[in-house]
């Protein structure tokens, strides 16, 4: 193989060819992926290579010659370079995704399913390119791919099943459309859904019949006079135009004449007139309003719709064909006037921004159906630039410091009695004051060290930004930690008070004893530590008789009396080691008589040490005593020896403590209180140093009374006490610092009320207030707070409120169109007729005064119209006034009510006017009968407790344990008033104040209660660590919300464990001397061989004095016990007698089997002639965990509560631990924080709410609060009402509202064109959905702004079209669907939801039905939505047929929506038909019978008759035939047979089935009677065998049971 590398820049390639193949054979090349791109720049500069190499066809690579060299592909191009900075200059750049396409159309051959439930899977694709970020220039993929993967190419979409057009049912046939002659009758549907998906469209909406009421009786009409629309507003010719048009010469000749009439003044007495009408124009100067005129046509169309002559239409009177109209005119705007300063004048890039507007304004206003005005005033965020641009004011919170912990506010939660308790220490709670400050470069440091009197102003809560800091927290009061004291030393000898000075020949015995803890306030608290007894000799150094020397006889024998020297070490009073010189004066112990026992001789143990001394002095009554005894090891010889002591020498005892009980020590007083001490001033600056404050604190002296006290007889003078101990009285102290109070500077005021009712002119007074907070509490001694912390003032006399409306003026004269238009039509008179009047209208402030017209767009009413139809009445007309006021009534229900018009100017004297029929001058009505009735409407509310049943908590916070959270309080239910028609009125006409109030009661909560602590256990340990237990039992469990109980075991208890510890000292054993021996395998010459020895073991009290008292012998450890018995051998006279064993020597650590440990004796009497001692040593083997122990501390681990160690090394004095050791000084217990019980602490409760709804029955106040404290540990739970609800006043629901559209009509002709119209009227409901809303007078919505559902645009009338006769025509829209999503199984599919309106088609006349315009359907999104589901329906069978409805799960039928391929057959007609008597057609399509008939079927399977079925009729109560049954047949065409009461209960036995087989009952049956003969059969062979003979069995001897039965008999 050959391997070429070329490099070319920096990037490698590989080019592998393998020459294995014939050269006429030509192979394709490969290449590999493009490697890394490379270069020395980044961009397009790098290059990338790629391996390119010949392969076989089947995959292995060949030589190179065998490819064809000319298509050999690039291993080297150009490329892009990526680097890091690349990432802000490109991006991926998404496309939208295309259409969903079925999966199974991509793939060849798959069937597409016939059935669609929810929908199909398809597949959706989008284009994703690497694009640059500036300009979109597309780039290579490479550059995107590098910094983040290339986004999905195509996702999953789901093709939804096809939604056909479901219509509803249609409505009823509407009247013929002719009463004589050939019609059309109509009845129409509308569309509930549209057609989705590629549904089907919608079915035909109009369903048309003919009709023909009757023939008629003449000739029909077929013209009618239809109008047309109403043009353009033109205007009219000026009248020099006019004029123009006049070639009459006199009519010049008069204008020339005119002119010269007019002098210079009269000219400009016209021109400023002139000037003037145009600056008071009408409407005011923002509307040029012009009169205009517009027309329309008038003709005659025949019913096909032909227009014809107008002279076909007979009519009386053309219609009018021009009237007045105001000329349109656009609005006109000002231009833009400059931008406003920003709203917002720092600079603050995290704040919000501000804001600035410009404005324009109207200069001539839409009239006439003109284009509105654009927007008027533009807003835009901005925000101030520039280095002279100040930073904003930063708000933050501030705290002051936290008060004092407190613990009684927890405890009174649990036991109020504890409330009131002092010195308290454990888990408490402490509060602080939160509050919002101007954050500056000037803030003062942290509160806690404050270094300036004055703090940060306090500002408005609102402007700080963020979770206010909390106001509680919990805290920890350390309990104080008591002296505890070792127990004391022994006496000490008597030495010198002080051994420098030895003049005195007064000395003392000392006992000590040392603290053992660190109490929380020093020493200064504990118990005395020294007590002395006055002493005679005194002497500061004595000698020490460490050990004494081996006996050695006299006169160097080997046995015999001899003497021991002892060794000795001078020690001081304390027992320390000295030299020996300062021991000169002592007397130094002397050699002690001893005896080495010979062969013969008796042989003794040596003395045991002296016991504890009985007494520690001595007096009348009392000797202190010191015993040790000694046991004989061997006896003498019978002749020769020196003989055994009896018993009373093997004991001694002596006198000990023989100084009288008379034991003093200082006993000293608490110390003073700290008062300042000038002698030591100079150390001021250093104490404050220490301390860390800056303000001078001084340092004082402290004082306590130290008195000399003899024990148990009280205090003597002081020289009987050493003086050299006595303790100080007096002693340095700090004094507190004096700490003034410090309050925050006063806040500012806070705000006057802005806004006031629209209309108020009413000065309101109102206060404001200020405030100031306590950052720091006075203490020792400083200046106090100040008692007035906020301040009110009343507000300054505010003026009138600011508000707009519209000013009406009075309507001009009435104008009529111009008489050269209206000359040509028949009838005109030039001066009456219609025509349209105009009125100014401008802006005012509530008080009156002028305003701009803009204030009055932005915030007042819509605009009064400027125009109005109008009538200048002709001589003819009658002219009447307005209707008067009705006059009012003196009361309800009684007498009537009258109103009043008059005749106006020449009216009154004409003969038609006063035609009282046709004008009416008065109208009379009853008076209104008014009655009411009160019923309460809604829910009651929840129970509320009356105000101010709380209790104030402690610091100011409410905790639920103290604040009264139940009891009595009252809930409420809305009282509504109705009138007579049903329509709700005011609550104040029912005489009702609105409510019905009802005493209620919250229950109180009941904390779970238990006993109280039994008394603790015995500790487990008698010796060192144990535990001891005590307990609490349920008394009662907890309800409403009480504090619950903490974890109890099965039987309701709850345990609490502490560590104890048992001084192994407290009880030992005490052994008494051995027995004599008893010696079992007698030698009784001799009185020696193996023997026992024996002593009793006693569990003694031990105390100062030595062991006291005899206590049980479970109290001293059973490890620890000394054996009671021995057995030994008792050596013979002249055997070696050897010592006891002394202890094992310890084995070397760690343990191994290699090491060993020994013990040693030692001869006390040497042996005879020929005898030898055994040996002296023993020698065992080391093992671990039998004599070899590896010893360590085991700390346990923390408990919950406390912390307790133990130590496998139990029950070891002090000594052995030294041996181990192990003496080290371990932390058996720590401080710990047991959780207290916190319950939950709320706010108080907030002000009532606004109403939810202004009016109406809904409406409601709501009051809420929130958790200031969580509960924790077993505190009272946080109860689960946070909000409180009531009702609120029921007020009637006044509105605007418009009543129906009234008929089309078109005014003069039988069609086209005409106006409908409607009025708004004011109605009243009570805000529900049930209740219909009432119309009303409208004096009662003389409060409410004039609009309807919001829309402050009124349209009271419209312009609508007439059909003429015969004309097709489409409907009206009708109202906009309910919002429909699309659902499967009731699962929103997420394409969101649609809704639908409709126009159907309504036909006059057959012949003119192929002129009728298509139906229409619009469809629009909407939000929300519901699903709706479509079933089949069917009724019940009516003969061979029945009803098949689809209907919609909210009960509609409707026509599409459901599968037409689930639907159910809705026809059943059987081939051939069912004509036999009492046959019917089946479901299954075959002939079969009627109930009571069974039938009897043909052999090819048909019907051949139907037969009657016989009935078993089982008579019930009541039948007087009850005991007889009896078949009979029975007919089912005769109902009148069956007697009343009887009905149901006659049973039909049909064996066979509608196709002639029997039915599956009758072979069970049959089946049953089967085994009911066969059971017979059984029963009557078994009853008729003969019995088999008893075989006869030989009886054993063996008793069986006696089994006896009783029957119940007395006799028994």
């Amino acid at each position: 193989s050959i391997v070429q590398l070329d490099y070319a820049a920096t990037v490698s390639r590989v080019v592998l060819c393998f020459l294995e193949l014939p050269l006429t054979v030509v192979l394709p090349l490969s290449a590999g992926p493009w490697g890394r791109c490379m270069g020395s720049e980044c961009g397009p500069g790098g290059s990338q290579s790629r391996a390119v190499w010949c392969a076989h066809s089947e995959g292995w690579t060949t030589l190179h010659t065998n490819c064809d060299q000319a298509q050999r592909p690039n291993n080297q191009q150009s490329c892009f370079r990526v680097c890091d900075w690349h990432k802000d200059l490109y991006e991926w750049q998404l496309g939208a995704w295309n259409q969903c396409i079925p999966v199974l159309l991509r793939n060849a051959g798959a069937l597409r399913p016939t059935m669609c439930s929810r929908g199909e899977e398809g597949i959706q694709t989008r284009e994703v390119g690497c694009v640059q970020r500036s300009n979109g220039e597309p780039a290579e993929d490479a550059i995107c791919e590098y910094f983040e993967p290339k986004p999905r190419l195509e996702q999953a979409c789901l093709i939804p099943c096809p939604r056909n057009c479901v219509v509803s049912e249609f409505s009823p046939w509407t009247s013929c459309s002719k009463t004589c002659g050939m019609g059309l009758r109509n009845r129409i549907r509308f569309v509930l859904a549209p057609p989705l998906f590629g549904g089907s469209a919608c079915p035909n909406l109009t369903e048309f019949q003919t009709c023909q009421p009757g023939s008629c009786d003449g000739e029909e009409n077929l013209f009618s006079l239809r109008v047309g629309p109403w043009g353009p507003c033109s205007v009219p010719l000026p009248r020099q135009a006019r004029q123009a048009k006049k070639t009459a010469r006199g009519g010049n000749k008069r204008l020339r004449e005119r002119g010269k009439t007019k002098d210079p003044e009269a000219k400009e007495l016209m021109k400023k007139k002139r000037l003037k009408n145009r600056q008071n124009r009408p409407g005011g100067k923002f509307w040029d309003l012009q009169v205009g005129y517009q027309t329309r046509e008038v003709m005659c169309v025949h019913k096909s719709g032909n227009v014809e002559a107008l002279s076909l239409c007979s009519q009386e009177m053309l219609p009018i064909t021009f009237q007045a109209c105001v000329v349109p005119k656009d609005c006109d705007v000002t231009e833009w006037s400059p931008w406003s300063a920003c709203s917002k004048d720092c600079y603050d890039p995290n704040g919000p921004t501000g804001e600035r507007a410009r404005t324009r304004k109207v200069s001539q206003f839409s009239i006439g159906g003109g284009a509105d005005c654009p927007v008027l005033e533009e807003r835009e965020p901005c925000s101030p630039l520039g280095d002279a641009v100040p930073p904003c004011t930063v708000y933050s919170w501030k705290t002051t410091e936290w008060t004092e912990c407190r613990v009684d506010v927890l405890l009174s939660q649990q036991d109020r009695r504890r409330g009131n308790h002092t010195g308290l220490c454990g888990g408490g709670i402490q509060t602080r004051e939160v509050y919002c400050v101007q954050a500056g470069a000037d803030a003062p440091p942290k509160l806690g060290s404050i270094r300036s009197k004055e703090a940060l102003r306090p500002v408005d809560s609102e402007l700080c930004l963020g979770v206010a800091p909390n106001t509680t927290q919990l805290c920890h009061i350390s309990c104080p930690v008591e002296c505890e004291v070792s127990a004391w030393s022994a006496w000490g000898p008597c030495t010198y008070e002080n051994c420098q000075d030895q003049t005195t020949k007064k000395g003392f015995k000392l006992r000590k004893r040392r603290i053992t803890n660190e109490p929380t306030d020093g020493t200064g608290n504990c118990p005395h530590l020294v007590e002395a007894i006055p002493c005679e000799d005194p002497s500061c150094y004595e000698w020490l008789v460490v050990k004494l020397d081996e006996c050695v006889p006299d006169n160097e024998k080997e046995c015999g009396p001899g003497t021991q020297i002892p060794q000795v070490q001078c020690i001081n009073s304390d027992g320390e080691n000295v030299e020996k010189q300062l021991c000169r004066d002592a007397i130094l112990p002397m050699p002690s008589i001893c005896e080495v026992p010979c062969p013969k001789d008796c042989a003794l143990s040596t003395w045991t040490f002296w016991s504890l001394c009985s007494h520690t002095c001595s007096g009348k009554n009392t000797e202190g005593r010191q015993t040790r005894v000694r046991s004989i090891l061997a006896y003498n010889a019978g002749e020769g020896g020196f003989q055994c002591p009896n018993i009373s020498a093997l004991q001694e005892v002596r006198s000990c403590n023989d100084h009288p009980c008379t034991v003093y020590h200082w006993q000293t007083g608490t110390w003073g209180q700290c008062i300042e001490d000038s002698s030591i001033l100079s150390t001021n600056t250093s104490v404050g140093r220490i301390r860390g404050d800056d303000t001078s604190c001084s340092v004082g002296m402290q004082t306590r009374k130290i008195i000399c006290v003899r024990v148990n007889v009280g205090q003597v003078p002081p020289k009987k006490c050493p003086d050299s101990l006595r303790p100080d009285t007096v002693r340095p102290c700090l004094l507190p610092c004096k700490r003034d109070c410090v309050v925050t500077p006063y806040s500012s005021w806070s705000p006057c009320p802005t806004a006031c009712p629209a209309g108020n002119t009413r000065r309101q007074f109102r206060k404001q207030h200020r405030k100031r907070i306590i950052i720091q509490l006075p203490a020792n001694g400083g200046q106090d707070c100040p008692e007035a912390l906020t301040q009110e003032q009343e507000c300054e006399a505010q003026s009138v409120c600011h508000g707009y409306r519209w000013k009406t003026h009075k309507w001009r004269r009435c104008q009529l169109v111009p008489w050269s238009i209206r000359q040509d039509s028949p009838g005109a008179q030039e001066t009456c007729g219609p025509g349209l009047q105009f009125r100014a209208v401008s802006c005012r402030k509530q008080d009156g005064g002028q305003a701009e017209i803009e204030a009055c767009l932005k915030v007042a009413s819509p605009m009064p119209h400027l125009s109005q139809l109008c009538q200048v009445p002709c001589q003819e007309d009658c002219q009447l006034s307005s209707w008067s006021k009705f006059s009012s009534c003196s009361a309800d229900c009684v007498g009537v009510r009258t109103r009043k018009r008059i005749l106006l100017g020449k009216s009154k004297k004409r003969d038609q006017c006063k035609n009282n029929q046709m004008y009416p001058l008065s109208e009379t009505q009853y008076c209104p009968c008014n009655k009411y009735n009160a019923q309460p409407v809604g829910n009651w509310s929840d129970c509320i407790l009356p105000e101010g049943s709380r209790v104030e908590g402690l610091l100011g916070m409410k905790v639920q344990g103290d604040i009264k959270e139940c009891g009595q309080g009252y809930r409420y239910q809305a009282m509504v008033c109705y009138d007579q028609d049903n329509r709700i009125v005011e609550t104040s006409r029912c005489n009702s104040h609105g409510y019905i109030e009802e005493a209620c009661i919250i229950p109180c909560p009941s904390d779970c209660k238990l006993s109280e602590w039994s008394n603790w256990s015995r500790c487990s340990k008698s010796c060192g660590s144990g535990v001891k237990v005590r307990s609490k039992w349920l008394r009662e469990k907890p309800y409403n919300g009480g504090r619950p109980c903490p974890k109890l075991d099965h039987v309701n208890q709850v345990y609490e464990v502490v560590p104890c510890v048992s001084d192994c000292g407290q009880y030992v054993w005490v052994a008494e001397p051995w027995s004599v021996w008893k010696v079992s395998n007698v030698d009784l010459r001799n009185n020696c061989g193996e023997g026992v020895q024996t002593r009793k073991i006693r569990c003694m009290l031990n105390t100062i004095d030595g062991p006291s008292e005899q206590v049980e012998d479970y109290l001293c450890d059973p490890e620890e016990m000394p054996l009671g018995a021995r057995n030994s051998h008792l050596p013979c006279p002249e055997d070696c007698v050897l010592s006891d064993w002394g202890a094992w020597s310890p084995c070397p650590l760690p343990c191994t089997q290699n090491q060993t440990r020994e013990r040693v004796a030692y001869p006390i009497r040497k042996p005879g002639k020929d005898k030898t001692c055994p040996p002296t040593t023993e020698t065992e083997s080391c093992k671990l965990n039998s004599n070899c122990f590896h010893y360590s501390y085991n700390i346990t681990a923390t408990g919950q509560r406390v912390e307790m160690a133990s130590k496998p090394a139990f029950n070891k004095p002090s000594h052995v631990l030294l041996q181990l050791g192990l003496e080290k000084k371990w932390q058996m217990n720590a401080s710990c924080v047991v959780e207290c019980p916190v319950n939950c602490q709320l706010s108080e409760w907030s002000s009532w709410s606004e109403c939810t709804h202004t009016c109406g029955l809904a409406g409601k106040l709501w009051r809420t609060r929130t958790v200031i404290q969580a509960a924790q540990g077993d505190g009272r739970p946080c109860p689960s009402q946070m909000k409180q609800w009531k009702p609120c006043l029921v007020k009637p629901c006044y509105s605007w509202r418009y009543s129906s559209w009234s008929e089309c009509k078109s005014e003069g002709a039988r069609c086209g064109e005409g106006l409908r119209f409607r009025n708004v009227s004011c109605f009243v409901s009570d805000g529900s959905e049930i209740q219909d809303s009432s119309m009303v007078n409208e004096v009662l919505c003389g409060d409410l702004e004039l609009s309807v559902e919001g829309d402050r645009l009124i349209v009271l009338q419209e312009a609508c079209t007439v059909p003429c006769p015969g004309e097709c025509y489409l409907t009206d829209w009708t109202v906009w669907s309910p919002c429909q999503l699309s659902c499967v199984s009731g699962d929103d599919l997420g394409f969101g939801s649609v809704q639908v309106r409709s126009r159907a088609v309504v036909a006059q006349d057959p012949e003119n039905l192929l002129q009728c315009p298509e139906q229409e359907l619009e469809a629009r999104p909407c939000t929300g939505g519901q699903c709706f589901e479509y079933k089949w329906r069917t009724g019940p069978w009516r003969g061979s047929s029945r009803q098949v409805w689809c209907e919609r799960s909210d009960w509609i039928n409707v026509t599409g929506g459901c599968l037409e391929a689930a639907k159910p057959v809705a026809d059943r007609s059987c081939d051939p038909p069912c004509t036999k008597p009492w046959s019917l057609c089946t479901e299954a399509g075959v002939c079969g019978c009627e109930d009571g008939y069974t039938e009897v079927m043909t052999s090819d399977g048909l019907l051949d008759q139907c037969t009657v079925i016989p009935v078993l009729e089982i008579p019930t109560a009541g039948d007087n035939k009850a005991d007889v049954k009896t078949i009979r047949a029975f007919s089912p065409i005769q109902p009148a047979a069956s007697a009343p009461g009887r009905a149901g209960r006659t049973w039909f036995l049909q064996p066979f089935g509608p196709d002639g087989t029997l039915k599956t009952w009758v072979y069970g049956v049959a089946a049953g009677v089967f085994v009911l003969l066969v059971f017979i059969i059984s029963m009557t062979y078994l009853a008729c065998k003969k019995p088999k003979k008893p075989q006869r069995r030989q009886m054993n001897n063996r008793l069986k049971p006696l089994t006896l039965a009783y029957d119940g008999d007395a006799d028994m």
